[in-house]
Parts: C-alpha cells; structure tokens; sequence
C-alpha cells in the first residue's frame, strides 16, 4: 500500500498527498472504485462523470484495471468539450475518453458532449439526461486557476440555475492545455466550450479528485486555504460531504510541511 505523506480535512474535504503521480493515481483509482461499487450495491445502475485530461491519466489507467467493477451497470458522462474543433479533430475530449477509457472497459451507456452541434441543442439534451437520476460519482480534476470542469473564475457560478452551459475560456484555461500538450500553440486552443455547472457536479453523491504536478500548486494551496468563492471555484469542494483530493507532493508544492 502506498504511503500517505501527508493528510489532512478542510471543511468536509478530506485531501491526501502522495510521493509521486503513480502513487497518487493508484490511489485515486482505488478510492473512485470503492466509491462506484458502494453505488453498484445500492442500486442498479450507476452514474459516472468523468474529467477528460492528462491529470487523470494514471488514476484512470488503474481504475479500469481494478477487477470487480461491474462496468455494464455503469452509465458515463462528459464534463466538458471544446465547441469549434474541426469534426475529425483529435483533440475531442471525446477521443479522451475513448482511448483511456471505453477502449478498456465496456460501459452500458456513455453519453457525449457533442461540441459539432448548436450549443443551445446540445445543451437541452444534456441537461435532460442529467436530471434523468442522481449522478453518483464524480472523477474530476482542478486547473491551474482553481477551475472545476470548465467553471473559470470568469464565470464560475456556485448556484448556476443551468445543467449545462456555454462558457468562453480565459487566458489561464487556454494556456493549461498548451501546457499538458494537447496543443502546440495558444492560437490553436479553442475559445469556447460546453460545461457542466458547478451545481451539476456538486451534487453528485461521492467527488473524487485527482491534482498532480507543479504547475497545479498554486490553485492547490488556494482550494485548501482561501475563502470559499469563485476566485477559486474548487474551493466549493470543501462543503462537499463526500469528496477527496488527492494530490502528489509537487501539485501540494509550498503547502507541504
């Protein structure tokens, strides 16, 4: 088992920091597959949202591995998509989600962020599914700027009345993907995208978190330490009742003893 190095609660929040990415994704993966089969015992089908970024790498890479998941009960969500990438981009969240996830396991049902329809259309649609149940766990990460799905402070909203909605990415949001590498230039980032609200995510029964790298300390030290607002929207996360971040020892950065 893999040593925790440092713990802690703040609020409701219970955050764990971890040696390295591969430790912290082992873990992360291990607590989303005690979360979705605790759902998998309650009920008979199981609702997903899963984030679609290099952060989520590892934890995704030993979720699908852990045995015992009944992954046919399962039905997935998109947290979010870019809305103007040509259609044979591979720069889909979508193709994320297929090559580190439906490429692995066989889900019942995966329902996609369609960013090549009207964001009005699309919108309704996913805002019908979503209310169709409970969503009953949430696999997310946090932006450099504190962002939560696609919710830059910006336009973040802690009582968003939407499910979904169209957002424009500012500067901070457009730049982390150049940096993970899903772009080669800021010029080629898209400048809008379809989200899931802050309220759409938050009311998920179970959050599980996943933040590693340096370049994530900043908004790191901001979710555990700032006042609960939209200048850091993960902050929000800290009145869950049910959620984890899990961390390796560069995205905790200066905050680590």
């Amino acid at each position: 088992m893999n040593a925790i190095l440092q713990e802690g609660i703040k609020g409701t929040l219970t955050y764990r920091v971890f040696k390295s990415r591969e430790e912290m994704g082992e873990h992360s993966a291990d607590l989303a597959a005690n979360k979705i089969k605790a759902a998998l015992n309650e009920k008979d089908e199981v609702r997903v949202i899963f984030a679609c970024a290099p952060s989520q790498n590892e934890m995704l890479r030993h979720l699908v591995e852990t045995p015992d998941i009944d992954w046919s009960r399962i039905v997935g969500f998109h947290m979010d998509e870019y809305i103007g990438l040509p259609e044979d981009s591979t720069q889909w969240f979508k193709f994320y989600i297929e090559n580190h996830l439906l490429s692995k396991v066989s889900l019942k049902e995966f329902h996609f962020i369609d960013g090549t329809k009207s964001p009005e259309k699309m919108m309704e649609e996913y805002t019908s599914l979503l209310n169709e149940a409970e969503i009953d766990v949430v696999c997310l990460g946090i932006g450099e700027n504190g962002h939560i799905a696609f919710n830059d402070p910006p336009v973040a909203d802690f009582n968003d009345p939407f499910m979904i909605k169209e957002v424009q990415l500012d500067q901070f949001s457009r730049q982390q993907q150049v940096n993970d590498g899903c772009f080669e230039t800021l010029d080629e980032v898209p400048t809008h995208a379809l989200s899931l609200t802050i309220p759409a995510l938050i009311r998920a029964k179970r959050m599980v978190c996943t933040v590693p790298g340096i370049t994530k300390s900043r908004a790191v030290k901001e979710t555990l330490s700032n006042e609960i607002s939209t200048d850091c929207p993960s902050t929000i996360l800290r009145k869950h009742n049910d959620a984890y971040l899990i961390m390796d020892k560069s995205a905790f950065g200066e905050y680590y003893d």
